[in-house]
């Protein structure tokens, strides 16, 4: 089998896993009306990056944490996520201190049993690709390549289901798509 034939096959089987009414609940968070922000670090907060990218593109208001222009986060708001083991200080740590703050968590982990998900997720999606913590289906892959190839993949969904949802047409979101390039 090709490399590609086995990492494509990979992705598939993650996303297989991948309960899509898990999905369906972080829709169901994330409304309009409300400022989203975004949370990960190392290659998850890339994934989160790319989200949140998705999100304005499609008409949210939407920051990342730890961004030199992004507002405090406030009760009312929503935050989601990314991390990998669902252990990552950099991550669960905020995410306490924004939950406590009566803010909304879509948690977005490979372990189902983390802090991330057991505490702090009003809606939950386990995606289960191998993290460097060895959590998920295994890869031939290096370190958590797996699992942020598959939250790439998901978070896309979840902005296809939005989009639909607020029946934002691809016309519509090329609009906001940058005209700097």
């Amino acid at each position: 089998m090709a490399l590609i034939e086995q990492v494509m096959h990979e992705v598939d089987e993650v996303m297989s896993l991948v309960d899509e009414s898990q999905i369906d609940d972080a829709e169901k968070v994330i409304q309009k009306d409300q400022r989203i922000f975004v949370l990960g670090a190392g290659r998850s907060g890339l994934m989160a990056k790319g989200f949140a990218m998705r999100l304005m593109h499609i008409g949210y208001t939407v920051f990342v944490i730890g961004e030199t222009i992004t507002p405090s986060i406030q009760a009312g708001d929503v935050l989601v996520s990314v991390s990998g083991s669902g252990k990552t200080g950099m991550v669960v740590e905020p995410t306490e201190k924004a939950k406590t703050n009566g803010v909304k968590v879509v948690a977005i982990t490979s372990n189902s049993e983390s802090p991330l998900v057991a505490k702090l997720g009003d809606a939950v999606i386990v995606v289960p690709g191998a993290t460097k913590a060895g959590d998920g289906v295994q890869s031939i892959q290096l370190l958590s390549t797996l699992f942020d190839q598959s939250v790439h993949i998901t978070l896309d969904v979840l902005c296809l289901k939005l989009s639909r949802r607020d029946h934002i047409s691809n016309e519509t979101a090329k609009a906001t798509h940058s005209n700097m390039e």
